[in-house]
């Protein structure tokens, strides 16, 4: 099995949905993005966007959540160990580009891009990945590129 295959390079993976309901918007917002759009519905009506809507730390949070909860790579049948994920060093391009309002489901998904050696880790490569969600009539509301190190064995 190469690297290729087993990382899934170039295949869309469906992480899995989540509905942001009212009370978890709210409590959400009011530890870690305290506006009035996430906080207050009436607020929230009289505001820019129209109503509650969840934040973008809360659905960009849980694309993570989802992430980690959705196995990364296929089965490894190569030689050596399994490949061992690692930290990530950071995202870029992160696009909220639709509010997600109180009671929208979305759905998160990943794609692997490439792969390539760390130059100053021997054994370790860096993984980028597209990361997307959508909301039920199929529009984009989330997007961004990122990253993970990856220990391969040798």
């Amino acid at each position: 099995m190469s690297l290729d295959e087993f990382f899934r390079i170039g295949t869309t993976v469906t992480l899995g949905s989540h509905r942001f309901e009212p009370e978890e918007i709210k409590a959400f917002a009011r530890k870690y993005d305290p506006q009035v759009f996430h906080v207050d519905e009436e607020a929230a009506k009289n505001s820019v966007l129209g109503g509650l809507c969840a934040s973008g730390w809360h659905t960009a949070a849980t694309w993570m959540k989802l992430n980690l909860e959705t196995r990364m790579g296929g089965e490894w049948a190569g030689p050596g160990p399994a490949p061992e994920f690692g930290p990530s060093p950071g995202f870029k391009n992160l696009k909220w580009l639709k509010p997600v309002f109180a009671g929208e489901t979305v759905t998160f998904n990943r794609t692997a891009l490439s792969h390539r050696p760390i130059s100053s880790r021997s054994g370790w490569r860096l993984l980028s990945l597209r990361s997307e969600a959508f909301d039920s009539t199929g529009d984009k509301v989330l997007e961004f590129e990122s990253a993970v190190l990856v220990k391969v064995g040798e």
